[in-house]
């Protein structure tokens, strides 16, 4: 198995990120591309020591960004939104905004 800090790659801090956690108890990560629902619920149960309920994930596809003449493109990443069980605390991975 794959350690938790190769499966859980940052937490997402964004506006709507950031409401989820708050209205429906999911936390949101940006996870390692090959990484399955179980290996993230087991990094996050190791982590924050808390239950998970539910996991699920989105492959999100890189956008082309342009300078001038020249075009690159971002790279895809995978997100993985997390619901805990019911009575769970949160955990405050986000205090300084």
């Amino acid at each position: 198995m794959p350690s938790t800090y190769t499966v859980i790659k940052r937490p997402m801090i964004t506006e709507k990120a950031l409401g989820v956690k708050e209205t429906e108890g999911t936390l949101v990560f940006e996870v390692a591309a090959d990484a399955t629902k179980t290996e993230v619920k087991q990094a996050v149960e190791a982590l924050f020591k808390v239950k998970v309920r539910a996991v699920r994930t989105a492959n999100m596809v890189g956008k082309e960004r342009r300078r001038g003449k020249f075009a690159g493109h971002r790279p895809d990443w995978k997100k993985a939104y997390v619901r805990l069980k019911a009575g769970e605390k949160m955990p405050d991975y986000v205090n300084n905004l």
